[in-house]
């Protein structure tokens, strides 16, 4: 059925069931109660979303024992085996990927370092990642899903098109196609970052928040959004930009070809640039964060310098979110977390200082330097969650 035919019941319907699919995922085994009580939804609606992932056997339900008196009550819980699922996070310089069970439970990791980030060597690359996982799980031509993909920058999922990467440096990359080509299976296609959000809600700091945010630090300023318990992407998927946040006319340029952006201040280039402009020769961020956390001397202190300056930027682009949302929490993450101790104070006091009334108060900053297979996980959690939303035939 195409999107303009679909009613928004049936949108609702979808939405709904994959949200009673993670809530099992996550909470079970559970009792219908239970899961009503836990999504604020009547019984009778639970029960009306339910037989289709009973009947296909995504979802399976038995007796446990009671406790005390009284009869033995229904439990729900995934079937794990129903299928298994790839998961694919694109870099700059490598390619990420897992299989996980329908639990999410990851089977099989690896990770493939790439030449360049040309489109055609990535993909190249996701594909050859794919058969290779998929040639370590059992029966696997039987019961692969789908593959699901992430990649940084401004993503159509509907499309499976890349708009446009500044990280990448893609425009208007077809991700989707050249994937289900070479693979032959469904391709799922979204922001890593978002990828990241579904798997923080699953299985991470996001579980029982109906609204929270993932910031990732690092190269870029990347953001995915949960808002009211839904993943939101905006009208094209652009949602999230926290990274191309204007916030001085006049600053550095940016990687998307604009002065001040957020990520301009923030990233890493910004770090290395505040050294260098200090005469502090560092080529990595790695360097920078040893020379911070060096035992003195003046190069120390123009590290210490560097990162206070990025993360009092940072901050500053966290209050602007904070005041837009009102968020419940935000989870910093990325390759970058790893140095909150050196940008974390100056970024919670340029929060606070900056945020309308009680924003930041109302918002809790939680840190979590996740692995590279984080994304990839999440990504494969996006094919599941696909998956049982829709109605199944």
């Amino acid at each position: 059925m195409s999107p303009s035919k679909i009613r928004f019941s049936e949108l609702v319907g979808e939405q709904t069931r994959a949200e009673i699919f993670a809530t099992v995922l996550t909470a079970g085994p559970i009792s219908r109660t239970q899961l009503a009580q836990r999504l604020g939804l009547v019984p009778s609606s639970v029960t009306r979303m339910l037989p289709p992932l009973l009947e296909h056997d995504y979802l399976r339900e038995a007796d446990t024992a009671p406790q005390g008196r009284g009869r033995p009550q229904k439990m729900l819980h995934v079937n794990p085996d129903k299928h298994i699922v790839v998961g694919m996070k694109i870099g700059p310089a490598q390619v990420s990927g897992v299989v996980t069970d329908m639990a999410a439970n990851v089977l099989a990791r690896a990770e493939e370092p790439i030449a360049d980030c040309t489109p055609k060597t990535a993909l190249s690359a996701a594909a050859a990642l794919t058969s290779r996982l998929l040639s370590e799980a059992p029966e696997a031509a039987d019961r692969v899903l789908g593959l699901g993909v992430g990649v940084s920058g401004h993503v159509d999922s509907a499309s499976g098109v890349c708009r446009y990467s500044a990280l990448l440096d893609w425009n208007k990359v077809d991700v989707a196609g050249p994937l289900r080509e070479a693979t032959g299976l469904p391709v799922v296609v979204n922001n890593d970052v978002n990828t990241l959000v579904v798997a923080e809600r699953w299985f991470g700091q996001g579980r029982g928040v109906d609204s929270f945010a993932v910031v990732t630090v690092g190269p870029g300023i990347g953001c995915g959004l949960l808002l009211d318990g839904a993943l939101f992407s905006g009208a094209t998927g652009l949602a999230g930009e926290l990274g191309h946040l204007p916030l001085d006319p006049a600053g550095p340029m940016c990687s998307c070809g604009r002065r001040g952006c957020l990520e301009a201040l923030a990233g890493d280039r910004a770090v290395l640039r505040h050294l260098q402009d200090a005469g502090v020769p560092c080529a990595t961020i790695s360097e920078a964060v040893d020379l911070a956390r060096s035992s003195g001397g003046s190069a120390q202190t123009v590290a210490r310098s560097a990162f206070a300056e990025a993360g009092s930027a940072l901050g500053r682009g966290l209050a602007g979110m904070c005041n837009l949302l009102n968020l419940q929490k935000i989870i910093i993450a990325g390759e970058g977390a790893v140095a909150h101790d050196l940008f974390g104070p100056a970024m919670s006091q340029a929060l606070e200082a900056h945020a309308f009334s009680t924003a930041a108060r109302d918002c809790d900053i939680h840190v979590d330097p996740v692995r590279h297979d984080l994304w990839a996980r999440g990504a494969a959690c996006l094919v599941i969650r696909d998956a049982v939303g829709a109605a199944i035939s």
